[in-house]
């Protein structure tokens, strides 16, 4: 339990840091890579909802003070860690099945995995731009970027599941 939580801390300031820059990214002026909210993708599904909502709003408030955001992802990764744990029942509805209660590709396989994990994205990427525009005057942008960057953000956190994964998990 107590490396779990290292290896949390650790993976929370290494995205964190990842996250202040990629924040400066921005595709095509739509596509904006989002890989902090890995941290919250990859919490143990046995930890108490408390924990993962309250760990969701620092992370996302870090993210906020560096971008001077005020509060957008904050209030999106709340939202996530709240609903995290329904959406991995919706694919999964046994937990006494998986070997470790950390979801990746390697303890779901690659398309449950894929569809727990975009899933959260596109609704953390609905709830992020949805606030940020606060409008429904440019939909058609705000759907755009929605779509753009959580595409984008589903296939960089698929690199990032596989730089994770510890090694007995890859089988080394």
């Amino acid at each position: 339990m107590t490396r779990t939580i290292v290896q949390m801390a650790v993976l929370a300031i290494v995205l964190v840091l990842a996250q202040v820059v990629c924040s400066k990214i921005i595709i095509l002026n739509v596509a904006t890579p989002i890989v902090f909210i890995y941290l919250i993708l990859r919490m143990p599904m046995n930890w108490h909802a408390n924990i993962t909502m309250t760990v969701g709003f620092l992370v996302g408030l870090l993210v906020d003070i560096f971008n001077n955001t005020p509060g957008m992802n904050a209030l999106s990764c709340t939202v996530l860690a709240a609903v995290r744990h329904t959406v991995f029942n919706a694919y999964v509805p046994r937990e006494e099945e998986m070997a470790e209660p950390i979801p990746s590709v390697d303890s779901l396989g690659l398309a449950v995995y894929f569809k727990y994990m975009f899933t959260l994205v596109l609704i953390y990427c609905t709830l992020l731009f949805f606030i940020q525009a606060f409008t429904l005057r440019d939909v058609l942008l705000t759907l755009a970027r929605i779509a753009a960057s959580a595409v984008l953000t589903a296939v960089l956190l698929l690199g990032v599941d596989s730089l994770v994964s510890t090694r007995r998990e890859k089988g080394l």
